[in-house]
């Protein structure tokens, strides 16, 4: 596993948005990222680097959900900010916000950045059939690894997102938040 000072740990923030479907299921939105890059065909909140002009780590995760998704400011109620996590192998600092949001009608998409934009039931993400485990192997890995993941949508949730799930999950399923 790659180290990292804390000095050259790049900072980023995402937005974990939630709300309550028209059935009142409580769903979390995701992006699946473009091929390429160093994040390409991931599964993630929306989110990236903090900008200079950014004048908070919040102000980057709202300003980000904006361009990625198309989630309007005005439509995003911050309701916890969680612990800050760093990326095993990327080099990442990432400060996560849950906001309850309102969806737009329609998402609109980075077409640049972003394959696809979904959403999954939370209770289809607590579901036993949802969490997995397989060995995985990168190149900047010395051996393969078992690495734990959330399956949603055909995809595996893993890394950061699964790690950030891993403790939000729990809380949003006993009712911590209304949503």
């Amino acid at each position: 596993m790659m180290k990292h000072s804390h000095d050259q740990l790049i900072d980023s923030a995402v937005l974990i948005p939630i709300y309550s479907d028209d059935d009142g299921d409580a769903r979390l939105v995701f992006v699946r990222r473009n091929e390429g890059g160093i994040h390409g065909g991931q599964i993630a909140f929306p989110g990236g680097k903090h900008d200079p002009e950014d004048e908070s780590m919040l102000a980057t995760a709202i300003r980000e959900a904006w361009e990625e998704i198309g989630l309007s400011p005005d439509g995003i109620e911050v309701i916890a900010t969680l612990p800050v996590l760093e990326t095993h192998t990327t080099g990442y600092r990432i400060f996560p916000f849950l906001a309850r949001i309102v969806p737009p009608g329609q998402w609109r998409r980075e077409e640049r950045e972003i394959a696809e934009i979904f959403t999954v039931r939370l209770y289809d993400l607590a579901r036993p059939e949802a969490q997995g485990e397989e060995l995985r192997k990168f190149p900047n890995w010395p051996e393969p690894r078992r690495i734990k993941f959330y399956l949603a949508n055909g995809y595996k949730i893993w890394g950061a997102t699964y790690r950030i799930l891993r403790g939000l999950l729990p809380r949003l399923l006993a009712g911590e938040w209304q949503i």
